[in-house]
């Protein structure tokens, strides 16, 4: 379904970019320099739509591809238009979603590359994590200077593949020195705080800051100890030097697209690199984002989270959409399911945007459930559009493009946060429970409440708040369909990002290393006689 791709000078004049910022990585993908955002020939002037999605089902429900088909449909009437997309982890590429780079005629091209190794960044953030990793075990087996507590050491260690043999081990086995024998374990890089971080980071400099202040654990006097202390900086920075440069694509249409960093959607902030979406504004007229998961999760978190540390405010939103969201969550039933619906399109109103619906059509859906969902829209006062980018690429993607339009050239009223800054951290949390997802109130574990009381005392109770949850349900329960109400959100734990400069509130069980499934996507990827990749 891909027609011939472009060379990457062609899509890197459809937004104007000099050829001194782009560095070719190929025929057909580049990275760009950041000497752009210094540049006062680019200041920002394009709007950003963010595209969020209702509860989604364990295949997703497309939402990477109505990003893609709406960028597309937006060149289609005449507009300078760029998606900034997250970079695919190898977890789920081998796993059972799949890739993460679209589908149909709807794709980030070269798709089996980007959902691969691409230009390498995930392995530098891997590498520059697992440094600083290092340098904690070797700080103990050489004598322990800075004093730190070998049961205080909260520093894993990460890869980017589901391992599940890897979530709890044992380093320096059998030692007699200080730290031997120390339990830890594996996540993920898609859940490694220095993801995190590159995806939050303005500039070189603003990284460096952030990599110094990572905490590795605490001393024996209850002191956190940071990555600076270890003396990590300069040598993460050296890794992640190349990383940090955002790569340009091309969707199978050709239009630009900026792919960068792949955070979690529920551990952490889930979205592409600020510096991303700040070239994207630069260039483009409208800069189309995907936040990660649902309203509940992604895109609460770019309001609360990204918003306040890039400045650069969304104009509308997406909201995604299909059928067999909405039934899921109504137990089977599409009425129900509407409850929802409801919710997300309230939680987006609720931040100060107007939203669009944007129904992802999938071949078995039925015209009479797609024509319901647009008359309960309408009912609502919700605007929809169907979506049919995967099948159509930018013709099917038009009318959703020109509501993203109206509603952006409509829109007036400032975005908001769910929270203020100077809020106890308690109190943030409480403000997303209620506001966000409907919780009647927080319940907190001891443990939950020594390390509020803990990372207060060590001056970060003004950190937002990144609740990780469940994508399944609005509630902590993914057994809760719907839109639950008469619950209470339970945080079990509590967590300091404080490089990415986020306290995280984890709700139920986390699962920060997955495993394969039986039936793993493993088993279906292969390379021809010719050297194609296929079966991503």
């Amino acid at each position: 379904m891909t027609q011939e791709l472009l060379p990457i000078e062609t899509v890197a004049a459809k937004l104007g970019l000099p050829d001194e910022y782009l560095e070719r990585m190929g025929p057909h993908t580049g990275k760009v320099r950041l000497g752009l955002l210094d540049d006062a020939r680019f200041p920002r002037r394009g709007k950003l739509v963010l595209v969020t999605a209702t509860t989604p089902t364990a295949s997703g429900e497309g939402k990477t591809v109505t990003a893609i088909g709406l960028t597309q449909g937006l060149e289609r009437i005449g507009k300078k238009a760029v998606i900034t997309s997250r970079e695919p982890s190898l977890g789920p590429v081998f796993g059972i979603k799949g890739g993460a780079a679209g589908g149909g005629r709807a794709s980030i091209e070269p798709a089996s590359k980007i959902n691969l190794h691409f230009h390498g960044d995930f392995n530098a953030i891997s590498s520059a994590h697992n440094l600083l990793a290092a340098l904690v075990d070797t700080e103990l087996f050489h004598g322990n200077e800075l004093g730190l507590d070998p049961s205080g050491i909260t520093w894993p260690r990460t890869m980017d593949m589901n391992d599940r043999a890897l979530r709890n081990i044992v380093v320096s086995a059998g030692g007699k020195r200080e730290g031997a024998n120390r339990a830890t374990g594996f996540l993920i890089t898609a859940a490694s705080e220095v993801m995190a971080i590159m995806a939050l980071a303005r500039n070189r400099r603003d990284l460096r800051e952030r990599l110094a202040a990572i905490v590795v654990g605490s001393d024996k006097h209850g002191k956190p100890v940071r990555a600076a202390d270890l003396h990590a900086t300069g040598s993460m920075m050296a890794l992640l030097n190349d990383a940090i440069l955002p790569n340009l694509a091309q969707t199978t249409e050709g239009t630009p697209a900026f792919v960068h960093c792949g955070p979690f959607g529920n551990i952490a902030h889930g979205t592409s690199s600020v510096i991303s979406h700040d070239m994207g504004v630069r260039l483009a007229d409208y800069v189309i984002n995907e936040a990660g998961f649902a309203s509940d999760l992604g895109f609460e978190k770019y309001m609360d989270i990204v918003m306040p540390t890039s400045g650069i405010q969304p104009s509308a939103a997406v909201l995604v959409t299909t059928v067999q969201s909405v039934r899921t969550q109504g137990e089977g039933d599409l009425e129900r399911g509407f409850a929802n619906l409801r919710k997300h399109i309230g939680i987006v109103r609720g931040f100060g945007l107007t939203v669009v619906v944007a129904i992802n059509r999938f071949p078995d859906d039925t015209n009479d459930d797609l024509d319901r969902l647009r008359s309960w829209c309408a009912e609502h006062g919700a605007t929809s559009a169907l979506s049919e980018g995967f099948a159509k690429g930018a013709a099917g993607s038009v009318d959703l493009a020109e509501a993203v339009v109206t509603a952006v050239e409509q829109g007036t009223a400032a975005p908001v946060s769910a929270y203020r800054r100077d809020d106890s951290a308690a109190s943030k949390i409480f403000s997303v429970a209620k506001n966000v997802y409907g919780a009647d109130a927080v319940e907190f574990t001891p443990l939950a409440l020594d390390k509020l009381a803990r990372f207060s005392t060590w001056g970060y109770d003004d950190l937002p708040v990144c609740i990780a949850k469940t994508q399944y349900s609005l509630s902590d329960d993914p057994k809760r369909l719907g839109a639950p109400t008469g619950w209470n959100l339970r945080i079990s734990d509590v967590s300091l990002s404080a490089g990415a400069g986020f306290l995280v509130a984890i709700s139920g069980n986390m699962m920060l290393m997955p495993g394969l499934p039986k039936e793993s996507r493993a088993r279906e990827i292969d390379v021809d006689d010719d050297g194609r990749i296929i079966g991503v």
